[in-house]
């Protein structure tokens, strides 16, 4: 399970320009302290745990203007690649410029990096100064909106999205839309305002529907990546609370938490799949969902009619 962090204190700086140093500088021979520059002080850091609390990915962002923020300094431990970590990082600090006000984001990419960067919907502007005198860079810039994300096989998700607001009337009532799709990362939005309770927060019945439906959303989105299909219910759900939701609720579930075997289906068998949802507020880890889900094909459902 990974989740988004803010280091604070200075051990968790130390450990994070450790890990930035160790992926960014290091396999270039610079020394220890060059992956600091003068604007570490005025920049917001982020980094990835893994369930350990172990630092698996790091990013920073920053703004040169007013209108415009930039976005450095973004590595994943090659033990933890191909998972999402690189698109979960860069929505974070998207967000975090979107927050500060910044109407578009520009980063200084290597060439081993350009595809990542177009694939998280950055475009090749201009040739960037080297970076440290050696590296060549191109500058790529995005244009942030309210609604920017990245969203892979737009049609499915517009088919969950429908299929959410016709079989799950619920949804519409809690403002529950799908945010982010990587293909291996699903991120659920909820309004606060449509969920909210006397205490100003949000009803953890609410929460527990999030969870579910992002759960629910995932195991759709990956039947659909293998050509498959079938009725997904819920068997079982726990759910551990740590903090109230005041501001934006936001469900997370990776890939790399879903269990299960997809060749039952293929039998005409149902199949059983096991996931984990982390939810936040704003960055802000506040609960953990554990669900089990089973899948009944097709065939299955239609005997049950008879």
């Amino acid at each position: 399970m990974y989740k988004v962090v803010t280091p604070t204190s200075n051990t968790d700086f130390d450990a994070y320009f450790q890990f930035r140093w160790a992926h960014l500088r290091q396999p270039w021979n610079f020394p220890p302290g060059s992956e600091k520059d003068e604007y570490e002080q005025v920049a917001e850091h982020r980094m990835i745990v893994d369930g350990k609390g172990n630092i698996v990915a790091c990013g920073r962002v920053h703004l040169n203007t007013a209108e415009e923020a930039q976005i450095r300094h973004i590595a994943v431990d090659t033990h933890h690649q191909r998972k999402g970590l690189g698109q979960m990082m860069m929505s974070a600090l998207e967000n975090v410029a979107k927050e500060l006000g910044a109407e578009r984001a520009v980063t200084n990419s290597r060439e081993i990096s350009i595809d990542f960067f177009t694939a998280c919907g950055f475009y090749v502007e201009r040739e960037a100064p080297n970076e440290l005198g050696m590296l060549k860079r191109q500058q790529m810039v995005k244009k942030l909106t309210e609604n920017n994300s990245l969203v892979m096989h737009p049609k499915w998700c517009k088919s969950l999205q429908q299929t959410w607001s016709d079989t799950i009337p619920i949804t519409e009532h809690m403002g529950i839309k799908l945010y982010q799709y990587t293909g291996r990362t699903l991120e659920t939005r909820a309004s606060l305002n449509k969920n909210i309770n006397i205490h100003g927060t949000m009803f953890a019945g609410s929460i527990f529907s999030l969870a579910t439906l992002t759960g629910w959303g995932l195991i759709y989105l990956q039947l659909k990546e293998r050509g498959l299909e079938g009725d997904i219910v819920l068997g079982d759900g726990d759910i551990h609370y740590h903090k109230p939701i005041t501001m934006k609720p936001r469900a997370i579930c990776n890939i790399e938490s879903l269990s299960g075997k997809y060749s039952p289906l293929e039998k005409q068998q149902k199949a059983r799949f096991e996931l984990s949802v982390n939810i936040l507020d704003g960055d802000t880890a506040v609960a953990e969902f554990e669900g089990v889900f089973w899948v009944l094909p097709a065939t299955e459902n239609e005997n049950d009619d008879h």
